[in-house]
Protein backbone atom coordinates (compact mmCIF):
# COMPACT_ATOMS: atom_id res chain seq x y z
CA UNK A 1 0.00 0.00 0.00
CA UNK A 2 1.39 3.41 -1.14
CA UNK A 3 -0.17 5.85 1.38
CA UNK A 4 -2.41 8.63 -0.07
CA UNK A 5 -0.55 8.32 -3.17
CA UNK A 6 -3.60 6.38 -4.88
CA UNK A 7 -6.07 9.66 -4.30
CA UNK A 8 -3.91 12.10 -6.11
CA UNK A 9 -3.63 9.55 -9.50
CA UNK A 10 -7.28 9.19 -9.17
CA UNK A 11 -7.17 12.86 -10.13
CA UNK A 12 -4.83 12.62 -12.26
CA UNK A 13 -6.74 9.66 -14.25
CA UNK A 14 -9.82 11.48 -14.09
CA UNK A 15 -7.89 14.72 -16.06
CA UNK A 16 -6.68 12.50 -18.34
CA UNK A 17 -9.41 14.85 -21.19
CA UNK A 18 -12.52 12.70 -20.86
CA UNK A 19 -13.76 10.28 -22.98
CA UNK A 20 -11.72 10.43 -26.10
CA UNK A 21 -8.65 11.42 -23.60
CA UNK A 22 -8.87 8.43 -22.02
CA UNK A 23 -9.33 6.19 -24.91
CA UNK A 24 -6.07 7.16 -26.56
CA UNK A 25 -4.60 6.87 -23.03
CA UNK A 26 -5.95 2.95 -22.64
CA UNK A 27 -4.78 2.00 -26.08
CA UNK A 28 -1.52 3.36 -25.33
CA UNK A 29 -1.30 1.01 -22.20
CA UNK A 30 -3.32 -1.61 -23.76
CA UNK A 31 -0.63 -2.24 -26.39
CA UNK A 32 2.22 -3.12 -23.98
CA UNK A 33 0.53 -5.53 -21.91
CA UNK A 34 2.79 -8.36 -23.33
CA UNK A 35 5.82 -6.73 -22.45
CA UNK A 36 7.59 -8.25 -19.70
CA UNK A 37 7.44 -5.60 -16.76
CA UNK A 38 10.04 -4.12 -14.47
CA UNK A 39 11.76 -5.84 -11.16
CA UNK A 40 9.26 -4.69 -8.14
CA UNK A 41 9.35 -1.03 -7.37
CA UNK A 42 -15.37 -17.06 6.39
CA UNK A 43 -17.53 -19.54 4.87
CA UNK A 44 -17.53 -18.28 1.26
CA UNK A 45 -20.83 -16.47 1.21
CA UNK A 46 -19.50 -13.27 0.31
CA UNK A 47 -17.81 -10.34 2.07
CA UNK A 48 -20.10 -10.20 4.92
CA UNK A 49 -18.34 -11.90 7.09
CA UNK A 50 -18.96 -10.95 10.46
CA UNK A 51 -18.53 -14.53 12.03
CA UNK A 52 -15.09 -14.01 11.49
CA UNK A 53 -12.48 -14.78 7.98
CA UNK A 54 -10.68 -17.23 9.67
CA UNK A 55 -13.52 -19.61 9.88
CA UNK A 56 -13.33 -22.38 7.99
CA UNK A 57 -15.83 -25.34 6.40
CA UNK A 58 -14.24 -28.54 5.89
CA UNK A 59 -14.79 -30.35 2.75
CA UNK A 60 -13.91 -33.41 0.15
CA UNK A 61 -12.43 -32.61 -3.16
CA UNK A 62 -13.52 -35.55 -5.06
CA UNK A 63 -15.42 -34.21 -6.61
CA UNK A 64 -15.85 -30.23 -7.61
CA UNK A 65 -19.13 -29.44 -5.76
CA UNK A 66 -17.13 -26.94 -3.75
CA UNK A 67 -14.65 -25.40 -6.12
CA UNK A 68 -13.26 -22.47 -3.84
CA UNK A 69 -11.80 -25.39 -1.03
CA UNK A 70 -8.37 -25.65 -1.24
CA UNK A 71 -5.22 -26.93 0.85
CA UNK A 72 -4.80 -26.67 4.20
CA UNK A 73 -2.16 -23.40 5.15
CA UNK A 74 1.69 -24.46 5.47
CA UNK A 75 4.28 -22.35 6.10
CA UNK A 76 6.82 -25.02 5.09
CA UNK A 77 8.87 -25.00 2.08
CA UNK A 78 8.92 -27.78 -1.18
CA UNK A 79 10.45 -27.71 -4.40
CA UNK A 80 8.07 -24.65 -5.54
CA UNK A 81 9.67 -22.66 -2.76
CA UNK A 82 12.98 -23.53 -2.74
CA UNK A 83 13.11 -22.64 -6.75
CA UNK A 84 12.12 -19.19 -5.51
CA UNK A 85 14.00 -18.62 -2.73
CA UNK A 86 17.53 -19.92 -4.82
CA UNK A 87 16.28 -17.00 -7.09
CA UNK A 88 15.90 -14.86 -5.11
CA UNK A 89 12.81 -13.44 -6.49
CA UNK A 90 9.10 -14.20 -6.44
CA UNK A 91 7.73 -13.60 -10.50
CA UNK A 92 3.84 -12.91 -10.18
CA UNK A 93 1.49 -12.75 -13.65
CA UNK A 94 -0.55 -9.40 -13.15
CA UNK A 95 -2.76 -6.93 -14.87
CA UNK A 96 -1.14 -3.14 -15.11
CA UNK A 97 -4.49 -1.71 -17.22
CA UNK A 98 -6.60 -2.33 -14.09
CA UNK A 99 -7.76 0.66 -12.22
CA UNK A 100 -7.11 -0.18 -8.35
CA UNK A 101 -6.70 -3.30 -8.93
CA UNK A 102 -3.38 -3.83 -11.14
CA UNK A 103 -2.19 -0.75 -12.50
CA UNK A 104 0.74 1.34 -13.84
CA UNK A 105 0.84 5.01 -11.77
CA UNK A 106 0.65 7.69 -14.83
CA UNK A 107 3.20 9.74 -13.14
CA UNK A 108 5.46 7.40 -11.17
CA UNK A 109 5.68 4.25 -13.31
CA UNK A 110 5.51 1.96 -10.41
CA UNK A 111 2.70 -0.51 -10.24
CA UNK A 112 0.01 -0.28 -7.96
CA UNK A 113 -3.69 -1.71 -6.78
CA UNK A 114 -5.18 -4.19 -4.49
CA UNK A 115 -3.55 -7.14 -6.18
CA UNK A 116 -0.23 -5.90 -6.30
CA UNK A 117 -0.32 -5.76 -2.50
CA UNK A 118 -0.96 -9.10 -1.97
CA UNK A 119 1.56 -10.17 -4.38
CA UNK A 120 4.18 -7.84 -2.04
CA UNK A 121 2.69 -9.86 0.94
CA UNK A 122 3.50 -12.90 -0.63
CA UNK A 123 7.58 -12.36 -1.44
CA UNK A 124 7.57 -10.91 1.82
CA UNK A 125 6.78 -14.21 3.88
CA UNK A 126 8.78 -16.31 1.38
CA UNK A 127 11.76 -14.29 0.90
CA UNK A 128 11.52 -11.63 3.72
CA UNK A 129 11.63 -8.34 1.24
CA UNK A 130 8.06 -7.35 -0.16
CA UNK A 131 10.05 -5.86 -3.20
CA UNK A 132 11.27 -9.32 -4.50
CA UNK A 133 9.33 -9.43 -7.07
CA UNK A 134 9.37 -9.72 -10.81
CA UNK A 135 5.67 -8.46 -12.08
CA UNK A 136 5.09 -9.72 -15.69
CA UNK A 137 2.04 -8.23 -17.62
CA UNK A 138 -0.34 -11.19 -18.33
CA UNK A 139 -3.26 -11.04 -20.80
CA UNK A 140 -6.69 -12.07 -19.84
CA UNK A 141 -6.44 -15.04 -22.11
CA UNK A 142 -2.55 -16.19 -21.29
CA UNK A 143 -3.25 -16.52 -17.30
CA UNK A 144 -3.07 -20.53 -17.46
CA UNK A 145 -0.83 -20.62 -20.48
CA UNK A 146 2.04 -18.67 -18.23
CA UNK A 147 1.67 -21.29 -15.65
CA UNK A 148 1.66 -23.96 -17.29
CA UNK A 149 4.79 -22.45 -19.25
CA UNK A 150 6.81 -21.41 -16.10
CA UNK A 151 6.83 -17.96 -16.99
CA UNK A 152 5.11 -16.77 -13.51
CA UNK A 153 5.89 -18.92 -10.13
CA UNK A 154 1.82 -17.46 -9.72
CA UNK A 155 -0.81 -15.59 -10.97
CA UNK A 156 -2.70 -12.48 -8.76
CA UNK A 157 -4.74 -11.06 -11.80
CA UNK A 158 -8.98 -10.97 -10.63
CA UNK A 159 -8.73 -14.32 -11.59
CA UNK A 160 -11.79 -16.35 -10.82
CA UNK A 161 -11.85 -20.15 -9.06
CA UNK A 162 -14.16 -22.32 -11.26
CA UNK A 163 -14.20 -26.22 -11.76
CA UNK A 164 -12.57 -25.93 -15.22
CA UNK A 165 -10.22 -24.11 -14.84
CA UNK A 166 -9.27 -26.41 -11.50
CA UNK A 167 -8.40 -28.70 -14.12
CA UNK A 168 -5.55 -26.75 -15.37
CA UNK A 169 -4.23 -24.71 -12.61
CA UNK A 170 -4.25 -24.53 -8.62
CA UNK A 171 -5.68 -22.24 -6.97
CA UNK A 172 -5.40 -20.81 -3.12
CA UNK A 173 -8.42 -19.98 -1.07
CA UNK A 174 -10.61 -16.87 -1.97
CA UNK A 175 -9.73 -13.51 -1.38
CA UNK A 176 -12.46 -11.88 -2.73
CA UNK A 177 -16.21 -12.30 -3.94
CA UNK A 178 -17.53 -10.64 -7.38
CA UNK A 179 -19.92 -11.23 -9.93
CA UNK A 180 -20.40 -10.28 -13.26
CA UNK A 181 -22.21 -7.45 -14.63
CA UNK A 182 -22.76 -4.89 -17.72
CA UNK A 183 -21.25 -2.32 -18.32
CA UNK A 184 -22.51 1.33 -20.81
CA UNK A 185 -22.78 4.51 -21.19
CA UNK A 186 -24.87 5.90 -19.21
CA UNK A 187 -26.97 7.34 -21.97
CA UNK A 188 -28.05 3.71 -23.12
CA UNK A 189 -30.74 1.88 -22.96
CA UNK A 190 -29.40 -0.97 -22.08
CA UNK A 191 -30.54 -2.15 -18.25
CA UNK A 192 -28.28 -4.72 -17.52
CA UNK A 193 -27.79 -8.32 -18.30
CA UNK A 194 -31.06 -8.78 -19.80
CA UNK A 195 -33.39 -8.58 -22.87
CA UNK A 196 -32.68 -5.07 -23.26
CA UNK A 197 -28.87 -6.66 -24.61
CA UNK A 198 -30.90 -7.49 -27.99
CA UNK A 199 -28.67 -6.40 -30.85
CA UNK A 200 -26.31 -4.61 -28.93
CA UNK A 201 -22.85 -5.71 -29.57
CA UNK A 202 -21.09 -6.59 -26.50
CA UNK A 203 -17.32 -6.77 -26.09
CA UNK A 204 -15.76 -9.42 -23.47
CA UNK A 205 -12.28 -10.54 -23.00
CA UNK A 206 -11.24 -13.94 -24.11
CA UNK A 207 -10.88 -16.64 -21.71
CA UNK A 208 -13.30 -14.83 -19.55
CA UNK A 209 -15.99 -15.74 -17.21
CA UNK A 210 -18.16 -13.44 -18.35
CA UNK A 211 -17.56 -15.00 -22.15
CA UNK A 212 -18.31 -18.47 -20.90
CA UNK A 213 -21.72 -16.46 -19.64
CA UNK A 214 -22.96 -14.95 -22.46
CA UNK A 215 -22.48 -18.34 -24.26
CA UNK A 216 -24.78 -19.85 -22.01
CA UNK A 217 -26.98 -16.67 -22.46
CA UNK A 218 -26.99 -13.60 -24.53
CA UNK A 219 -30.29 -12.13 -24.72
CA UNK A 220 -29.67 -11.59 -28.34
CA UNK A 221 -26.64 -9.93 -27.72
CA UNK A 222 -23.74 -10.45 -30.68
CA UNK A 223 -20.54 -10.78 -28.62
CA UNK A 224 -18.74 -13.09 -31.04
CA UNK A 225 -16.54 -12.04 -33.74
CA UNK A 226 -17.54 -12.93 -36.96
CA UNK A 227 -13.97 -11.94 -39.04
CA UNK A 228 -10.57 -12.51 -38.37
CA UNK A 229 -8.80 -10.08 -37.46
CA UNK A 230 -5.41 -9.04 -34.52
CA UNK A 231 -5.91 -7.89 -31.56
CA UNK A 232 -4.99 -4.28 -32.39
CA UNK A 233 -8.43 -4.17 -34.19
CA UNK A 234 -11.01 -1.91 -33.46
CA UNK A 235 -13.70 -4.11 -34.28
CA UNK A 236 -12.64 -7.26 -32.87
CA UNK A 237 -15.78 -7.95 -30.35
CA UNK A 238 -13.44 -10.70 -28.35
CA UNK A 239 -10.15 -9.13 -26.87
CA UNK A 240 -6.85 -10.24 -25.11
CA UNK A 241 -7.58 -7.51 -22.09
CA UNK A 242 -10.37 -6.21 -19.95
CA UNK A 243 -9.00 -2.51 -20.74
CA UNK A 244 -9.53 -3.10 -24.64
CA UNK A 245 -13.12 -3.36 -24.60
CA UNK A 246 -13.32 -0.39 -22.35
CA UNK A 247 -11.74 1.30 -24.75
CA UNK A 248 -13.90 0.06 -27.90
CA UNK A 249 -16.67 1.10 -25.87
CA UNK A 250 -15.17 4.89 -25.62
CA UNK A 251 -14.18 4.52 -29.10
CA UNK A 252 -18.20 3.90 -29.99
CA UNK A 253 -17.04 0.30 -31.59
CA UNK A 254 -18.78 -1.87 -28.87
CA UNK A 255 -22.21 -0.62 -27.17
CA UNK A 256 -21.36 -2.44 -24.05
CA UNK A 257 -19.26 -4.43 -22.03
CA UNK A 258 -19.69 -7.69 -19.57
CA UNK A 259 -16.80 -7.97 -17.08
CA UNK A 260 -16.58 -8.49 -13.31
CA UNK A 261 -18.24 -5.48 -11.12
CA UNK A 262 -14.86 -5.55 -9.66
CA UNK A 263 -12.94 -4.28 -12.64
CA UNK A 264 -16.11 -2.62 -14.31
CA UNK A 265 -15.93 -0.19 -10.76
CA UNK A 266 -12.55 0.88 -11.62
CA UNK A 267 -13.29 1.69 -15.34
CA UNK A 268 -16.30 3.39 -14.30
CA UNK A 269 -14.10 5.35 -11.98
CA UNK A 270 -11.44 6.13 -14.60
CA UNK A 271 -14.71 7.20 -17.43
CA UNK A 272 -17.56 9.47 -15.57
CA UNK A 273 -19.23 8.48 -19.35
CA UNK A 274 -19.78 5.26 -18.25
CA UNK A 275 -21.62 3.21 -15.18
CA UNK A 276 -22.68 -0.56 -14.30
CA UNK A 277 -26.20 -1.41 -15.44
CA UNK A 278 -28.18 -3.43 -13.44
CA UNK A 279 -29.17 -3.37 -9.37
CA UNK A 280 -26.50 -6.30 -8.68
CA UNK A 281 -24.06 -8.82 -10.64
CA UNK A 282 -25.88 -11.57 -11.69
CA UNK A 283 -22.97 -13.89 -10.79
CA UNK A 284 -21.06 -14.60 -7.68
CA UNK A 285 -17.23 -15.72 -8.01
CA UNK A 286 -14.19 -15.76 -5.63
CA UNK A 287 -10.77 -14.52 -6.90
CA UNK A 288 -8.00 -16.76 -5.81
CA UNK A 289 -4.46 -16.46 -6.25
CA UNK A 290 -3.36 -19.52 -9.11
CA UNK A 291 -0.29 -21.39 -9.10
CA UNK A 292 0.89 -24.16 -11.95
CA UNK A 293 -0.97 -27.44 -11.41
CA UNK A 294 0.08 -29.80 -8.76
CA UNK A 295 2.45 -26.63 -6.74
CA UNK A 296 0.96 -28.26 -3.35
CA UNK A 297 3.73 -26.61 -1.28
CA UNK A 298 3.49 -22.92 -2.87
CA UNK A 299 -0.78 -23.00 -2.63
CA UNK A 300 -0.47 -24.31 0.87
CA UNK A 301 2.11 -21.16 1.10
CA UNK A 302 0.12 -18.71 -0.42
CA UNK A 303 -2.88 -19.61 2.17
CA UNK A 304 -0.73 -19.37 4.99
CA UNK A 305 0.13 -15.93 3.97
CA UNK A 306 -3.87 -15.56 3.20
CA UNK A 307 -4.60 -16.32 6.71
CA UNK A 308 -2.07 -13.86 7.97
CA UNK A 309 -3.77 -11.29 5.46
CA UNK A 310 -7.18 -11.58 6.93
CA UNK A 311 -6.40 -11.25 10.22
CA UNK A 312 -6.98 -8.51 12.12
CA UNK A 313 -10.82 -7.50 11.58
CA UNK A 314 -10.84 -3.24 10.44
CA UNK A 315 -6.70 -3.56 10.86
CA UNK A 316 -6.53 -6.35 8.86
CA UNK A 317 -3.76 -5.83 6.28
CA UNK A 318 -6.92 -7.28 3.89
CA UNK A 319 -8.96 -4.33 4.87
CA UNK A 320 -6.43 -1.68 4.84
CA UNK A 321 -5.82 -2.72 1.19
CA UNK A 322 -9.19 -3.09 0.68
CA UNK A 323 -9.81 0.74 2.04
CA UNK A 324 -6.91 2.12 0.09
CA UNK A 325 -7.63 0.84 -3.42
CA UNK A 326 -11.40 -0.42 -3.67
CA UNK A 327 -13.87 0.90 -0.94
CA UNK A 328 -14.87 4.05 -3.14
CA UNK A 329 -15.82 2.44 -6.19
CA UNK A 330 -17.20 -0.75 -4.43
CA UNK A 331 -18.36 0.10 -0.82
CA UNK A 332 -20.03 -2.12 1.82
CA UNK A 333 -17.52 -4.73 2.15
CA UNK A 334 -17.08 -5.94 5.33
CA UNK A 335 -14.41 -8.04 5.14
CA UNK A 336 -12.92 -10.75 3.04
CA UNK A 337 -14.31 -14.38 2.08
CA UNK A 338 -13.44 -16.90 4.82
CA UNK A 339 -11.06 -19.83 3.46
CA UNK A 340 -12.46 -23.20 2.77
CA UNK A 341 -9.89 -25.96 3.10
CA UNK A 342 -10.36 -29.66 1.80
CA UNK A 343 -9.91 -32.07 4.05
CA UNK A 344 -7.42 -34.43 2.33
Amino acid sequence: MRGTGHRSARVRMRGWGGVTGMAVACAVTAAVTLLPLTHGDGSHGGQDTGRGVTSVVRTTAESCADPEASLPPSGGGGPNIDKIRARGKLIAGVDQNSFRWGYRDPESGTLEGFDIDLVRAVAKDILGDPDAVIFRAIPTNQRIAALEHDRVDIVVRTMTINCDRLKQVSFSTAYFQAGQQVLAAKGSDITGYDRSLAGKRVCTAEGSTAYEALEKESFGAVFKDEHEGTAADPDLLTVPNQLDCLVRLQLGKVDAVVTDNALAAGQAAQDPAVELKGDKPFTTEYYGVAAKLGADDLVARVNHVLEEYRRGGASSPWMRSYQEWLEEGLPGVTGPPAATYRSN
